[in-house]
């Protein structure tokens, strides 16, 4: 049994996840509280990416078709309501903008965002998503408290609103963002609909999770069972030796 325990923990670890340090990215960042278990939130990030996002982001190492699957989606659905560019069903999510376009406009083109919240983490996404405001310094017209002269306009500023920067006094740091022009979400509704989104970046990230967490189940009742049976049959062995 000594020896049977620390497989089963490693296992566990295995199974579910043992967050890597490199993802740990900051401080103060804001609970993201994702869960790819829950396809409704999976199905409506999907939509805000979607119509939102793949504008200027692809998402390449994922198809129309796997992740139709996934979330419990139509062929008819996804290509109905999810694609915009043209791309066929069974073709990886590529964004609509041309990336040489995207350069010559923003400088460098957009990044995949495929693998973002394995990056920089479920929480920094959530953060960021949450910390643009007004500048009228930035050539863009927005800036971000978590990623300071970011090159990215806010996209989502129709749901959440405009926010504007209270300063520290006597300095050129952000105190405080308040929101001065509402969107067409309240503050919970947005924070609801960008937790959404990075759920399914969440999700894209390694979409075989999913499968993983089903398997796992039945992995650790597997595991029970052996253990116990090892254990009968450890003490049927050394039942006779004193």
């Amino acid at each position: 049994m000594k020896r049977i325990l620390p497989a089963v923990a490693l296992t566990l670890g295995l199974l579910f996840g043992a967050q890597p340090a490199a993802r740990a990215e900051g401080e103060n960042l804001m609970p993201a509280n994702v869960n790819v278990q829950d396809q409704a939130s999976l199905q409506r990030g999907a939509h805000l990416f979607f119509n939102y996002c793949v504008g200027c982001h692809s998402l390449k190492y994922v198809r129309y078709s796997r992740m139709a699957d996934d979330l419990g989606l139509t062929e008819q659905q996804v290509m109905q309501n999810l694609n915009f560019t043209g791309a066929k069903f069974d073709d990886p999510v590529v964004a609509h903008m041309p990336a040489e376009d995207a350069a010559k406009w923003f400088g460098k083109a957009p990044p995949d965002l495929s693998l973002e919240t394995s990056a920089k983490g479920a929480d920094w996404v959530y953060t960021y998503l949450n910390t643009f405001y007004l500048d009228p310094k930035s050539p863009i017209g927005w800036n971000n408290t978590t990623l300071q002269n970011a090159a990215m306009p806010f996209p989502l500023w129709e749901l959440q609103g405009q926010q504007t920067a209270v300063m520290k006094p006597g300095t050129s740091e952000v105190e405080k963002l308040e929101l001065a022009h509402p969107g067409k979400l309240t503050p919970a509704q947005y924070q609801q609909a960008s937790r959404d989104l990075v759920n399914f970046l969440e999700y894209v990230s390694e979409p075989a999770a999913l499968q993983r967490h089903h398997y796992g189940v039945w992995v650790l009742l597997f595991l029970a069972l052996f253990s116990l049976l090892a254990y009968f049959l450890k003490k049927e062995y050394w039942r006779d030796v004193h």
